[in-house]
C-alpha cells in the first residue's frame, strides 16, 4: 500500500459507513476500526488486528469518531517520544481540536484539553516546568521512602489481616500509593478515604469529577500556601523554592498532576503483579524459590500488563513520514504502550522471560519520560515484598476466570482481587515522622541511583529562565483544570 492510502483527513465521507446491521458495525468512516463501543471491548485484540492489516501504525478512530494513528511498534513508539521536532504533546495543534469536530462533550476531552502542565508543554517553558518537578524529584530520600513503604504496606494490612479475606484492589492498591504520596507531598494528615476515592474518580471526566478535582485541589492549594510560609524537607517546598519559582497555582496543578498518575498507575500495577502472583503457579514458585526477585517480576509485568496501555497523545508538528505512513501536520499519534510492549519483532515469545530488562515503554520515553518511575517501582517493590512476607500463606478467593476488568482506552483496571489466607494478629506500627525545616531548595542528588533504561534516552530537564512570582492565591483559588471540567460539565 502507499502512504497515502490511509490519509487521516478523508475518513467523515458519510458513504463510508457501513449500513446498520452490517457485520462491519464496529467500523467507522473510511473502513477504520474504532478503539471504542461493542467492536473494541479486548482493546489488546483490536491492536493485534489493527497490526496485521497495517502494519507498526495503522489508522483507526477515537470517540466520535476522530480519527487517531495507533503506533503499535516498539522502535516507532520511541522515535515517536524522542523526536520532538517532530512530535509534541500539544493537543491544541491536534486538526479535530482546531476545526471543531472534537467536541466538547466528548469524553476523552479530559485528556485532551490543554493545560498548562509540563506534560503538555514544549520548548523552554517545558524546560521550566519539568525542570522543576525534576529538581524536586531529585531531593526525594528513596531509602527513608522504602522504609515508609515497608510501615504502610504493615499499617494497611493490620486493617484485615484478623478476617482472614481481603479484596486487595481497594483494601490495598488503592491505598498505598495515597498513604505514600502523601508523605512525600508532607501532608501525611491528609490521607483518608475521600482523598482516595476522589483520586480514582477524578480521571473518569464524570460530574462527580467535578467535586472530586475541586477537594483534590483545596487540599493542594492549602498545602502550597503552608508550604510557602513555613518550608520543609518535602517534595512540595522543594517544588516551590525551585529556581523556576512556580506560582502558587503552576505548584498546587503540578501536585494534582503527580499525585494523579501516580496514584492511578501505581495502583494498576500492584494489582497486576499480585494478580500474577496469585494466578500463575510456575511465577510464585520462582519468586520462592529465589529464582525471581520482586523487583524481577515487577519489571516483567511492566512488559506484560503496563499501568498505562496508551497515552492520549502526541501531534505532528510538520508533515512527517513514520513506518512508511504519511503523517500529515496535526495529525494526533496514541502512544502504544501496551501494543508496542508485545511488537513481535522486540517480543517474538511472549512466554519468555524479559530478565529485568527495562527498555519496555511503561514510562514513555524521551522529553516527556515519567519523572517518578523510581517512586512507582520502589512502592510495588516493597508494597508487594512486605505484603507476601506478612501473609506468605495467600492465595486466590474466586477462581480467575471470575476476575472483572475495566477497561478504557489508557488502561486496564482489575476491579477486585479477592484472597484468603489464615488471619493474623495485628502488628505494631508508627506510620511517619514530622519532616524537618528547610531554609531553602536542596541541590544533592538521589540517595537511590537510577539504573539506565537500555533505549529510552535521557530526558533533558533544566530550568529555563527564572520568572517573577505572582502573588500567592487564596487557598481556595481554583485551578485550569477546576474551571474546564466545570465547562466539561455545562456549568
Amino acid at each position: 500500500m502507499t502512504p497515502e492510502s490511509h490519509s487521516l483527513t478523508d475518513t467523515d465521507h458519510p458513504s463510508a459507513a457501513p449500513p446498520p446491521g452490517c457485520p462491519a458495525h464496529d467500523l467507522g468512516p473510511g473502513g477504520l476500526r474504532r478503539l471504542y463501543g461493542p467492536g473494541a471491548e479486548d482493546l489488546g485484540a483490536v491492536y493485534e488486528k489493527l497490526r496485521a492489516e497495517h502494519g507498526p501504525v495503522a489508522p483507526a478512530l477515537l470517540h466520535g469518531d476522530l480519527p487517531i494513528w495507533v503506533v503499535l511498534g516498539h522502535s516507532e513508539n520511541m522515535h515517536m517520544v524522542s523526536t520532538p521536532s517532530h512530535f509534541c504533546r500539544d493537543t491544541r495543534l491536534w486538526t479535530p481540536m482546531q476545526d471543531g469536530t472534537a467536541k466538547p462533550d466528548n469524553p476523552l476531552m479530559p485528556h485532551l484539553a490543554w493545560q498548562p502542565l509540563c506534560s503538555h508543554a514544549e520548548g523552554d517553558e517545558h524546560l521550566r516546568l519539568r525542570g522543576a518537578v525534576s529538581g524536586a524529584m531529585s531531593t526525594i530520600d528513596y531509602r527513608a521512602i522504602r522504609r515508609h513503604i515497608n510501615r504502610a504496606t504493615q499499617h494497611l494490612v493490620n486493617k484485615f489481616c484478623e478476617q482472614g479475606r481481603a479484596d486487595l484492589v481497594s483494601q490495598f492498591a488503592e491505598r498505598l500509593p495515597m498513604v505514600v504520596m502523601c508523605e512525600i507531598f508532607g501532608m501525611p494528615e491528609e490521607y483518608n478515604d475521600r482523598l482516595v476515592e476522589a483520586a480514582r474518580d477524578l480521571p473518569k471526566g464524570t460530574e462527580t469529577a467535578l467535586a472530586s478535582n475541586a477537594y483534590i485541589m483545596d487540599v493542594l492549594m492549602r498545602l502550597t500556601a503552608r508550604r510557602r510560609a513555613e518550608p520543609k524537607d518535602d517534595f512540595t517546598s522543594h517544588l516551590i523554592n525551585h529556581p523556576a519559582r512556580l506560582t502558587d497555582e503552576e505548584v498546587a496543578q503540578h501536585l494534582r498532576l503527580v499525585l494523579i498518575v501516580a496514584s492511578e498507575s501505581c495502583a494498576n500495577l500492584l494489582a497486576n503483579v499480585l494478580r500474577v502472583v496469585l494466578t500463575d503457579p510456575g511465577f510464585r514458585a520462582q519468586l520462592n524459590g529465589g529464582q525471581m526477585t520482586v523487583p524481577e517480576a515487577v519489571e516483567q509485568t511492566l512488559w506484560d500488563e503496563p499501568p498505562f496501555s496508551s497515552v492520549i497523545a502526541y501531534f505532528a508538528k510538520q508533515d512527517t513520514e513514520l513506518a512508511g505512513q504519511r503523517i500529515r501536520q496535526g495529525d494526533g499519534l496514541l502512544l502504544g504502550i501496551a501494543p508496542g510492549n508485545v511488537d513481535p519483532r522486540v517480543r517474538p515469545d511472549l512466554k519468555a522471560n524479559m530478565q529485568g530488562n527495562r527498555s519496555h515503554l511503561a514510562f514513555s520515553g524521551g522529553p516527556h519520560e515519567c519523572p517518578g518511575q523510581d517512586i512507582g517501582r520502589a512502592i510495588a517493590d516493597v508494597g508487594v515484598d512486605a505484603l507476601l512476607n506478612r501473609v506468605p500463606d495467600i492465595q486466590l478467593a474466586c477462581d480467575e476466570h471470575e476476575l472483572r476488568w475495566r477497561e478504557t482506552i489508557s488502561n486496564r483496571h482489575l476491579v477486585e482481587l479477592p484472597v484468603k489466607f489464615e488471619p493474623g494478629p495485628q502488628q505494631e506500627v508508627t506510620l511517619s515522622s514530622p519532616a524537618e525545616s528547610v531554609p531553602s531548595q536542596r541541590t544533592g542528588s538521589r540517595v537511590a541511583a537510577e539504573q539506565p533504561r537500555p533505549t529510552a534516552p535521557e530526558s533533558v530537564d533544566t530550568p529555563g529562565t527564572p520568572q517573577p512570582t505572582p502573588a500567592s492565591g487564596q487557598a481556595g483559588r481554583r485551578g485550569v483544570f477546576h474551571r474546564f471540567l466545570r465547562w466539561l460539565g455545562g456549568k
